[in-house]
């Protein structure tokens, strides 16, 4: 089942399990459950340190992953492969006793958990958003043996999937009820459990020279460049990686002939570590002020001080702002075609925009969907020409230029998409299980003061060095009125404001 490549690969990864381990498998006759039985027994053959055993579980096929003595809490319903493979293999090493990376504060968080908590994650192997939930809710099953998780793999439990309308992956049912659907990092899980971290947690945060607020490729830039002049750094980080966890292919970045963004990401956050930077993911900033130093006040009420900070809190995809959209999201309405089209296959969904992003997700969901419409709002698309050469190329898609979106309608899910047609005027109904909309980002800047100038599309304005109008307040990457939105760009943009930081410390 797995291949010589994947196999050498994981044969490295077994030789570091502190302890024995035991796959707890509920196996039936059907064609699932042979393989996954086959996959646990390759796997144990490539340890002496795993056995198989045969047990009754809710669901089967499933297989728990447990030490050799107790159970651990962590159970996989399918084949954990395709993005999930990793899943399976820090699972493999945190339930045989290696500590998982997590911030100590985290970790104390997860262990405090006094109530018992079944989480219960349905996933798409082609979701590459899925894992940070499934690693994250592992993680805490490790830690806290009140904590249980199970990833259920959709295609796999097709019934279920349908059954309690899952629309988007990753979804997380709590207790049979639904707690959080899409990408959630392991702080943002607890918070929802055990609330924020205490607000003590920061009593001891002396002056920063620079404090860098936000996560993504702009923001870690920064941090490394500022942490190299050997001055105080801080990054203030919701979720560290920005709009990057959601792009699958990268193949224009210098030097990298292709890359998927969690990896990158991975590797990024991984950089940032090797320096002296005061990491605070998990955090929200509500409102930035300047004083004789700049202040930076968290969502738990926490005010931070700094001489300089670096604004890079990136942009989020744009809304079409119609009725149902809100309504919709997440049951019908979605954003990653990687992570969430196979809950479409053979169904017939609507992608609204025609650049680049919406034209690459119709040409993906095209190999999975019975139909797809492509709307435009004007005359004509603007993707790149071997795009819409591609597209022309796919009898089950059909483009609809000067589309005005109305409406999203249904039920309990999307069961139709109303548009106008604006040479004509005349109104057309869609009736689709799915709307895709990729039409652009805007900056993650509302919550700024208006002392900050931004321009009329709500981006920062930045001189050559990356500083804002407000004296000791810089910015960089897609918050900024950069011309271009690339994640190399915003990587340079992100040195450039550190070093503009710099100077302006050196020469104040």
């Amino acid at each position: 089942m797995l291949d010589n490549e994947t196999k050498a690969q994981l044969a490295q990864y077994l030789e570091l399990l502190e302890g024995d381990i035991q796959f707890l498998a509920s196996l039936g006759t059907d064609e699932n459950s042979k393989k996954t039985g086959e996959f646990l027994n390759e796997v144990a053959a490539m340890s002496d340190k795993i056995t198989v055993a045969v047990a009754d579980l809710p669901r089967t096929p499933s297989f728990e992953v447990n030490p050799a003595t107790g159970k651990s809490g962590i159970t996989f319903a399918g084949l954990p492969l395709g993005h999930e493979f990793t899943s399976f293999i820090l699972a493999l090493l945190q339930v045989a006793g290696r500590p998982p990376k997590i911030e100590p504060e985290v970790a104390a968080q997860i262990k405090a958990i006094d109530q018992e908590l079944h989480f219960e994650t349905y996933v798409s192997l082609t979701c590459h958003n899925c894992p940070d939930v499934v690693q994250a809710l592992n993680i805490m099953a490790v830690l806290n043996p009140k904590i249980s998780h199970t990833m259920i793999e959709g295609g796999m439990y097709q019934a279920e999937v349908e059954e309690k309308k899952v629309m988007a992956v990753p979804t997380v049912f709590l207790g049979g009820e639904e707690f959080a659907s899409g990408r959630m990092t392991i702080e943002q899980l607890v918070e929802k459990v055990a609330g924020p971290l205490d607000a003590s947690a920061f009593a001891d945060k002396d002056v920063f020279d620079v404090l860098v607020v936000g996560g993504g490729p702009a923001g870690a830039s920064s941090a490394i460049y500022a942490a190299r002049k050997g001055i105080k750094t801080g990054m203030v980080v919701d979720t560290f990686g920005g709009q990057v966890m959601e792009t699958l292919g990268i193949e224009n970045l210098i030097g990298t002939p292709y890359t998927e963004g969690p990896k990158l990401m991975a590797q990024v956050e991984e950089h940032v570590k090797q320096y002296d930077v005061d990491l605070m993911k998990g955090q929200r900033v509500q409102d930035i002020r300047k004083t004789d130093l700049v202040e930076v006040e968290l969502a738990n009420g926490v005010v931070l001080q700094t001489r300089t900070a670096i604004l890079a809190t990136g942009a989020h995809w744009r809304d079409i702002n119609v009725p149902g959209e809100k309504e919709f999201k997440n049951k019908g309405i979605a954003y990653c075609p990687h992570c969430d089209g196979p809950l479409f296959a053979g169904k017939e969904i609507a992608v609204i925009g025609g650049g680049n992003s919406g034209i690459e997700a119709a040409i993906d969901l095209a190999n999975l969907a019975k139909h797809v419409y492509v709307l435009e709002f004007l005359p004509e698309l603007k993707a790149d020409q071997v795009l819409q050469t591609k597209l022309a190329s796919l009898s089950n898609v059909t483009v609809i230029t000067n589309a005005q979106t109305n409406e999203i309608s249904g039920g309990d899910q999307v069961e139709a998409l109303n548009y106008t047609d604006r040479t004509t005027q005349e109104s057309h109904t869609l009736a689709v299980s799915g709307v895709f909309i990729l039409i652009g980002l805007m900056p993650n800047t509302e919550w700024l003061p208006e002392t900050i100038e931004k321009n009329p599309r709500g981006e920062i304005v930045v001189d050559g060095h990356g500083a804002t109008n407000v004296p000791g307040i810089f910015a960089a990457g897609d918050c900024t009125n950069s011309a271009y939105k690339q994640i190399i760009i915003s990587m340079g943009s992100g040195a450039t404001a550190a070093l503009g930081a710099f100077d302006y410390l050196i020469r104040e």
